[in-house]
């Protein structure tokens, strides 16, 4: 059984949805899931999973949130590499950018991330069967 963390960070909801939603598929394939802050996650909560699920909505112009989430993903990044993760969050306007900006980053850095899944706004019924095939891929 994989134990995932789903470490995220939310504003409006909708991220914090898709997180449930990723917890949700891990569940179901017999996975355990944590859903966690990213405000209550450091590089020394990393030994204790086997898969990671990171979610963070687009801010400013198409960025990572850059109060709470940027600094936990900062200090997580360089500890990643070799380590099953994937990336998810919502937006409201531009196209999505920010995902594909943040997984250049990650893999720029050598992390492997296995898969994305965005959301425009609230979760749609797709977006939902995303998350929760997301969350059954890391368990």
């Amino acid at each position: 059984m994989s134990k995932v963390a789903i470490v995220y960070w939310s504003g409006t909801g909708n991220t914090e949805a898709m997180a449930e939603l990723v917890a949700e598929g891990v569940n179901g394939a017999n996975g355990e899931a944590d859903l966690i802050q990213v405000s209550d996650f450091s590089a020394s909560d990393l030994a204790s999973y086997d898969a990671f699920a990171f979610g963070c909505p687009a801010m400013g112009s198409e960025e990572l949130e850059s109060d709470e989430f940027e600094p936990v993903w900062d200090e997580l990044e360089p500890e990643l590499p070799g380590r099953k993760v994937v990336l998810f969050g919502s937006y409201d306007w531009a196209d999505g950018e920010w995902m594909d900006l943040w997984r250049e980053r990650a893999e720029a850095a050598g992390v492997t991330v296995a898969d994305t899944v965005i959301a425009k706004d609230y979760p749609d019924e797709e977006a939902s069967a995303a998350c929760k095939a997301l969350g059954a891929a890391l368990a």
